[in-house]
């Protein structure tokens, strides 16, 4: 059995400002990782580097120009090995809908319940960045 997390927000923006934050790497340093580099076409890799111990690899599984995208983790934590994360955008009142999924996880553990914990502050920054303009040094990201 395998477990997903779902995270669902709103952002007060075009689907195609939350599309390109998260899949062009000079929006994901903004917002997300440190450093990282990719292309959102299939079958590319994605290096999101966080810190030296941290430096995790991915291919795209999955990109519909403002409308999805998906990442197959190649090489990171045991436990995100076998995961596959993204996102739908949907047309809102207030802007963009963002369904985001981490699938695949084989246990529901201490690391799958902190990572949803996770991509619920980080999709929180990710709104602020594109609402509000702000960017947050990595350093200082919680």
């Amino acid at each position: 059995m395998s477990h997903t997390i779902f995270h669902d927000v709103v952002i007060k923006t075009k689907k195609e400002n939350v599309f390109n934050a998260f899949t062009q790497p000079e929006h994901l340093n903004n917002w997300w990782t440190l450093k990282s580099s990719g292309k959102p076409e299939i079958n590319a890799d994605y290096n999101l580097n966080f810190t030296d111990q941290y430096n995790w690899y991915f291919k795209v599984l999955e990109v519909r120009l403002n409308k999805s995208f998906y990442l197959k983790t190649t090489k990171a934590d045991d436990d995100w090995n076998p995961t596959t994360f993204g996102f739908e955008l949907k047309e809102h009142e207030d802007g963009t809908l963002v369904e985001f999924t981490h699938t695949n996880w084989q246990e529901n553990n201490h690391h799958f319940r902190n990572t949803s914990y996770c991509w619920a502050l980080l999709l929180k920054g990710l709104k602020t960045y594109l609402e509000k303009d702000v960017i947050v040094p990595f350093n200082e990201r919680d």
